[in-house]
């Protein structure tokens, strides 16, 4: 099981003086919908064996971004096994190939295009997401999950400002370019785009406001995509807490326990059409969807939540 709110509150409480003040009076641990449904690293109703079994993506089209490692290479591998074609996207050329490899070793005869690029690079999201269309003719779902953040510990009074807007350039704008250059293609195809977000779009972690902000924005965004593309089904997924490079450089004093495989489950699910009265929201993939839909659709629908609004009790 994965952490409670009074476990990362108790952790918090834990994690003094580093920062030069307590992480215990972080804001807004109680707005992350932890008790909307269970938490769990298992699959509960998103099993991905049916989709690997079912080929459930056979002549689809997938492209996902910061795909060379962690969660993103984790969703590479499962959309491959589930039938997809793939677009993969990342900076590093080596870790890219490494994934390629260990795609087509596991999935004989997948079909996997690879990009070099910075995400914040707008001429070349440009050509790749072409040159995918170009290759096989079409483009059913966009995963973006290329990110950064700046490691906590300095308030932002005194961090590097140009890396600060790094982290809201590359969550941000790498998200929008993506979107941009993938819109009509997906709207053709009545596909789908899944945007990586993160529980803390909704707190205020102290001295890690770069990487708040950009995925408070990031939500935003992805409120936008149906309404302006009625036939592309989005979703701001939060993926967990999971274990990777990134979070392992964040110094976050809390535990990445969530395995990459829930969010890749997730992302498949969603893809697959199973939950497309959530598109235009926010979830998190360590919710039972199967609960949620049962407990909550007709208040989440009816009022429309899940997304970013002011509310009075």
């Amino acid at each position: 099981m994965t952490a409670t709110t009074a476990d990362n509150t108790a952790r918090y409480t834990q994690a003094k003086s580093a920062f030069g003040f307590e992480l215990s009076k972080l804001v807004g641990l109680d707005e992350d919908l932890y008790g909307i449904a269970s938490h769990t690293d298992i699959y509960p109703l998103v099993d991905p064996a049916p989709h690997f079994r079912a080929h459930t993506f056979a002549a689809k089209v997938v492209l996902v971004t910061g795909a060379s490692r962690g969660i993103g290479a984790t969703i590479a591998q499962h959309f491959a096994r589930a039938g997809a074609s793939l677009a993969l996207v990342a900076r590093s050329e080596a870790l890219l190939n490494y994934v390629k490899a260990g795609i087509e070793q596991d999935v004989p005869g997948a079909q996997v295009l690879t990009f070099v690029l910075d995400v914040r690079d707008t001429a070349a999201v440009c050509a790749a997401v072409a040159e995918t269309v170009r290759h096989f003719g079409r483009l059913d779902v966009l995963v973006a999950n290329a990110g950064a953040l700046v490691p906590l510990g300095k308030r932002f009074g005194a961090v590097d400002p140009n890396a600060w807007w790094d982290t809201v350039a590359t969550n941000l704008r790498g998200v929008f370019n993506f979107f941009h250059f993938a819109a009509e293609h997906l709207q053709q195809s009545a596909g789908s785009a899944i945007a990586i977000t993160s529980a803390a779009g909704h707190l205020r972690i102290p001295t890690g406001s770069d990487y708040s902000v950009s995925k408070h924005a990031l939500d935003r965004l992805v409120e936008f995509f149906p309404i302006e593309y009625p036939a592309v089904k989005a979703f701001a997924m939060h993926p967990g807490g999971v274990s990777t490079e990134l979070s392992r450089g964040s110094n976050a004093p809390i535990h990445f326990d969530t395995t990459p495989a829930l969010g890749a489950a997730v992302a498949l699910h969603l893809a697959a059409g199973k939950a497309e009265w959530l598109s235009g929201r926010y979830l998190s993939a360590q919710w039972d969807l199967g609960e949620v839909e049962a407990k909550h659709k007709t208040a989440i629908v009816d009022k429309n939540m899940l997304v970013q609004k002011l509310a009075l009790p």
